[in-house]
């Protein structure tokens, strides 16, 4: 399968907590302590709905070839790092993933900052954790695909993990897929424009892949409160 596909999600499950952890913060504490982050967060919620269009687009393509670390796929596009040989060695095939929300809630953000910059963190905040729910949108719903044909997913992939840094993955998978289709480019430092948009790969095989989450590869986990929060990836 070498077609590119986009999907529009209409609706993400996002709630006030969420935009709350968004902005780093503890929703119990913040509920208890601060209620007035809380009104700021369920604003920032309801505005926030109406300023994104999270849209996504993937690209599955089969693996030729794996050797000192490095997969050589169809069209002879290459991925390299020690994070991927870990992990996608039984991989047949590689979902190349990019969604984004689109520019409208970053502009308003910036545009904010200097009037109100509470709202602004907090719409911040609901962006962060509206971009991440979309890739976990699309990630599950490839897992049910590939579920249906008898097949097993990876965990998520993303560039920045440990072992495969931002200025290595995120060429690598923007080579392997058209993201300007959903209007989301790389810039000199290999960053993501629109700002909340997502990048990551998914092993797709015939074979279980080893168990794991995608917190045992990030390069904040020993730092980061939410890195027991529960996935479902990586299950048939």
């Amino acid at each position: 399968m070498h077609d590119q596909v986009v999907r529009v999600f209409p609706h993400l499950n996002i709630d006030v907590d969420m935009v709350l952890r968004g902005q780093g913060a503890d929703p119990a504490v913040i509920r208890k302590r601060r209620p007035r982050l809380v009104e700021l967060a369920e604003q920032a919620l309801e505005e926030g709905m109406g300023l994104i269009e999270p849209t996504a687009t993937y690209r599955i393509l089969p693996v030729e070839k794996m050797s000192h670390e490095r997969l050589v796929l169809a069209e002879n596009i290459k991925l390299a790092g020690s994070l991927l040989a870990e992990n996608l060695g039984c991989a047949e095939q590689i979902a190349f993933l990019v969604c984004t929300l689109g520019a409208k809630l970053e502009n308003r953000v910036t545009a904010l900052m200097p009037e109100n910059p509470s709202l602004a963190f907090a719409l911040d905040g609901f962006g962060s954790m509206a971009a991440e729910a979309l890739g976990l949108a699309i990630c599950a719903e490839l897992e049910v695909e590939a579920r249906a044909s008898g097949l097993f997913t990876s965990v998520p992939l993303n560039p920045g993990m440990i072992g495969w840094s931002v200025d290595v993955g995120q060429p690598q998978i923007f080579t392997a897929i058209d993201a300007a289709r959903i209007g989301v480019k790389l810039n000199e430092s290999s960053q993501m424009v629109p700002h909340k948009s997502v990048s990551m790969i998914l092993g797709i095989s015939q074979t279980p892949f080893s168990a794991g989450r995608p917190c045992d590869f990030c390069s904040m986990k020993e730092t980061c409160r939410y890195q027991n929060r529960e996935t479902s990836f990586g299950s048939k």
